[in-house]
């Protein structure tokens, strides 16, 4: 007998009273995860019980009893602490951001950050990696900064999955169950008290999906959640696990989330001017603010383009186009044949938005593909990624020289409070002030770091590093404990790590590009560094691979091995089951951080800013975010930026290098002492580490940059194209396809320079180009001479644009454009001449096909 449909559901909640009410209010708001006093005041309730929890405030308030609850009341120190955090976070929740002071003229702007998952905190398990972190730290810093901004994801029954390993260092996945009513979690309801309902019918199956609301400071974020009773088994599954199921399942989350999330919001009245796809994941949004836009103002597909491109956002952070989603065209005729009808395009029409090439009818459809179609900004995450990505994605502006294609890049950061520990915190504050908590992006404060007194900040490092080594010993103590180890096998997890040897941490997703055993593959030399009587060395590892990447789980194997080795037994651990609170320790108490990509496969990386944060150095191949940070004084690099055609060759080299570093570099500096037993050098090498990279590397920075050169510009555009009933964009989709319409009629005739053998630097060089425009005007169209230096190869890199003015009208749609080329520099030069169109209000219009070379 099925007794779920018999049951009468209700929730029980804690009661607490008046007094100890801003404990809930508190609980709710994931601000209090970066705040040290709101940390200090959840742990102050019972400690053993915030560790079991997984510090999860709201579960434990669930748990302990009324009693003690009430008990509270009587501890004056405790209400006056509860007193101070509730004002503490009143006060934030309304203070005069930044944004308000920087952009009050643009008050209407309302930003919405779409994501495939959050890492928020280690209770909230809704993330896997990267991607979730990052995403976390944005919405933290955009709550810091007043940015207007809301987040849109999905809701995970099981999230990710829980890691541990078997006797063999095997990777083994459980995936338990969230529980939404012991989570920060509110259910969106309307004024009658009904869930609000999200509805989706894609081809075969129709579903519906609830809202929940995770406060984060002053930053919503709106979570779908599909695993409802009226919904089919099958339907309910689609929110079951992040990255969970098969390729059908990947499109039902990515239409859930881009679709989806865009009705969530409307269904709150919640209209966002900008949309943010945090990967392509989200890329289907696009699609539904088009056919919202069709709706509502009775216009063309080609006309709502205009005005929801101008306020799409695309962030890719993948640098290979294999990690990217693509689908069968079969799979987009299954769920998209009836949703395309209302856009009255053909289907190879629609299938094209998703094609590099849209005539190539073997093509699938890329998600990426059809986020930069759609999207007015596109930017990578680094600016070696934006480099790679640029070089990826070519092939959408075949006309365009690489360097100018319009992907451009905004370098990641991290969450100053999330990530810097408690003791670094409070040396900062005492010597800094505050400053750099409200601005971490100041130069100016950070550069008095060179101030703390050595003996003081390497103190901190030391206290962090020892919590680090208690962590790690505790840790394994439970790894033990559940492959059925006995107890004097457990007991020497005491024995294993030492709190003043130099500690080397390796942490991330464990992907074969990441290259986590290159330190192994000379055990013997290895040996001789972590082991060396007088300078020794230590090593913690911590990781995930994805469940079906067998080659990843490989790796951790190997690493786990040698552990196991007698010779590395007290130098070598692997921490299982990495998540947010791993991170946090690990990050706060290395020494070294050891990153081991193979260039130019890291897109960015964040957990190097992170350590730097806390006095770390990093040690890392020359990828992602350490092409821009490494100065040479502030941490080591491995190599000098190589890409090798032969993967075995380069492992070779660069473990050598590595080897090189620790042997000759990084060892000797850490133990070169003085007569106090300061590492002088050391020391100084960590505070050129935190001035330089603590105030370009924090998520404040990065969002400030997404704010200044996407969001505002995003959504002055929009207003521009939406005003006097969208008459802008209606104007611009018309002007579009009269001027597309006659570009075959468009072509250079002829060019002339007046060209010598050389020609003296600081001179210039006059160009005239006869054009012929057919049925366009001279201001339809942008002429512009485009030269620099040539490469062995003959190509013009990193070349310089002049724009050549009209100089006489000629007959028959025929036009002359002239300007000089100023020549700066030696060397030998190439030059050539374009056409493309230009409209009057909006600027250069690009789109392939329409730009024209001679």
């Amino acid at each position: 007998m099925d007794f779920s449909k018999l049951l009468h559901k209700f929730t029980v909640v804690p009661s607490l009273s008046d007094e100890l009410a801003p404990l809930q209010r508190i609980a709710y708001n994931l601000w209090w995860s970066w705040d040290p006093d709101a940390i200090a005041l959840f742990k102050r309730l019972d400690i053993d019980l915030w560790n079991a929890t997984r510090h999860n405030p709201v579960e434990m308030l669930g748990i302990l009893q009324q009693t003690t609850l009430e008990s509270l009341k009587q501890d004056e120190g405790f209400m006056a602490h509860l007193q101070m955090v509730d004002e503490k976070l009143t006060a934030y929740m309304s203070e005069k951001s930044w944004f308000q002071k920087e952009y009050n003229g643009d008050a209407e702007l309302k930003t919405a950050y779409f994501s495939m998952e959050f890492g928020l905190h280690e209770s909230l398990a809704v993330y896997s990696g990267g991607l979730g972190i990052l995403a976390g730290d944005h919405l933290k810093s955009a709550s810091d900064l007043g940015l207007p901004l809301v987040g849109v994801g999905l809701l995970y029954r099981q999230g990710y999955f829980r890691q541990y390993l078997n006797n063999e260092g095997w990777q083994q996945e459980i995936y338990p169950e969230n529980d939404f009513y012991n989570l920060p979690l509110i259910l969106e309801r309307d004024q009658l008290g009904r869930p609000f309902e999200v509805e989706l019918e894609f081809g075969p199956r129709h579903f519906k999906a609830h809202i929940w609301r995770v406060q984060v400071g002053r930053v919503p974020l709106y979570l779908l959640d599909t695993n409802l009773e009226e919904n089919n088994p099958e339907d309910r599954l689609i929110t079951s696990q992040l990255y969970g199921g098969n390729q059908e399942m990947r499109m039902l989350q990515e239409i859930l989330l881009g679709i989806g999330g865009v009705r969530a919001l409307r269904a709150l009245r919640i209209i966002p001017n900008v949309c943010h796809m945090n990967e392509g994941h989200a890329a289907f949004l696009a699609l539904e603010r088009i056919r919202l836009v069709m709706e509502k103002r009775k216009i063309s597909f080609n006309e709502a383009r205009e005005v929801t491109r101008a306020g799409n956002i695309f962030t890719t952070h993948t640098p290979v186009e294999a990690g990217i989603d693509h689908f069968p065209t079969e799979m987009l005729d299954k769920y998209f044949t009836k949703y395309i009808r209302s856009f009255n395009l053909s289907r190879d029409e629609f299938l094209g938005l998703g094609r590099q090439n849209p005539a190539d009818q073997y093509e699938s459809f890329c998600m990426a593909v059809l986020a930069l179609k759609l999207a007015g900004h596109a930017n990578g995450v680094s600016q070696l990624h934006g480099e790679v990505s640029r070089s990826m994605w070519k092939n959408l502006w075949p006309e365009l020289p690489e360097e100018q294609l319009p992907l451009s890049s905004i370098t990641n950061g991290v969450h100053t409070r999330t990530w810097m520990s408690g003791q670094m915190g409070s040396l900062l504050v005492r010597y800094l002030g505050t400053r750099w908590l409200d601005d971490p992006t100041d130069h100016n404060v950070w550069r008095r770091i060179g101030k703390i007194p050595d003996a003081e900040i390497w103190r901190t490092r030391q206290s962090t590093r020892e919590r680090l080594v208690d962590f790690a010993r505790c840790r394994l103590k439970e790894q033990l404990k559940k492959v059925g180890a006995t107890a004097k096998e457990i007991a020497t997890a005491d024995e294993v790590l030492d709190p003043e040897v130099l500690t080397i941490g390796f942490a991330r997703r464990f992907a074969t590009y990441k290259r986590g055993t290159l330190l192994m593959r000379d055990l013997d030399r290895l040996d001789r560094i972590l082991n060396n009587t007088d300078r020794p060395v230590q090593i913690i590892f911590a990781g995930k691979a994805h469940p079906h990447d067998t080659e990843g789980k490989e790796l951790i194997r190997q690493i786990v091995q040698v552990s196991h080795q007698e010779r590395f037994r007290h130098r070598i651990v692997f921490i299982e089951d990495y998540d947010m609170e791993v991170a946090r320790h690990l990050v706060q108490g290395v020494d070294v951080w050891l990153n081991t990509p193979r260039r130019p496969m890291e897109a960015s990386g964040t957990s190097g800013m992170k350590v730097a944060f806390n006095a770390g150095l990093n040690l890392s191949i020359l990828d992602g975010w350490w092409c821009e940070g490494y100065q040479g004084n502030n941490g080591w690099a491995i190599g000098k930026g190589e890409v090798y055609a032969d993967l075995e060759y380069q492992n070779q080299v660069e473990s050598g290098a590595l080897y090189d570093l620790l042997e000759k570099e990084v060892v000797p500096l850490y133990y070169q002492r003085g007569g106090d037993g300061i590492p002088r050098d050391w020391v100084s090498m960590m505070k050129a580490s935190m001035q330089s990279l603590c105030p370009v590397f924090s998520t404040d920075r990065m969002v400030e940059e997404y704010a200044q050169l996407s969001y505002i510009p995003s959504y002055r555009q929009w207003t521009r194209l939406e005003a006097n009933d969208l008459g802008l964009a209606k104007e611009l989709a018309a002007w579009k396809k009269r001027v597309f319409g006659g570009w075959n009629q468009v072509g250079i005739e002829a060019t002339e320079a007046k060209l010598s053998d050389s020609v003296a630097v600081g001179s210039s060089l006059p160009v005239s180009v006869t054009v012929r425009l057919g049925g366009l005007k001279p201001d339809e169209v942008a002429v512009e001479g485009y030269f620099g230096v040539l490469d062995n190869q003959g190509v013009i890199r990193g070349g310089e644009i002049v724009p050549l003015a009209v100089t006489e009208t000629l007959e028959s749609g025929r036009y002359r454009f002239a300007g000089e080329l100023e020549c700066r520099f030696c060397g030998r030069y190439g030059f050539m001449v374009r056409v493309m169109p230009r409209h009057t209000e909006l600027g250069l219009i690009y789109e392939p096909g329409y730009l024209i070379w001679g």
